[in-house]
């Protein structure tokens, strides 16, 4: 059970990583471009867009933690 347990621990960590915004962001992108290439949209664009958002939101919350520790 100790294997099992670690191949968890390691994807999790793999996965969520430092952020667990940032890989829900990324889900979420994934969600929105099956669901509009499910009905007949073009959505090649719509995870590099989501991924550019969730980037900015990631890195305006680190400045503005900076700013506030300072």
């Amino acid at each position: 059970m100790s294997r099992l347990r670690a191949i968890v621990v390691f994807v999790y960590d793999f996965v969520i990583g430092d952020d667990w915004r940032l890989a829900l962001a990324v889900v979420l992108g994934l969600i929105i471009a099956g669901t509009l290439a499910h009905r007949g949209v073009p959505a090649w664009w719509t995870l590099p867009a989501v991924v550019m958002a969730a980037l900015a939101l990631s890195l305006y919350r680190a400045r503005t933690a900076t700013r506030s520790s300072e």
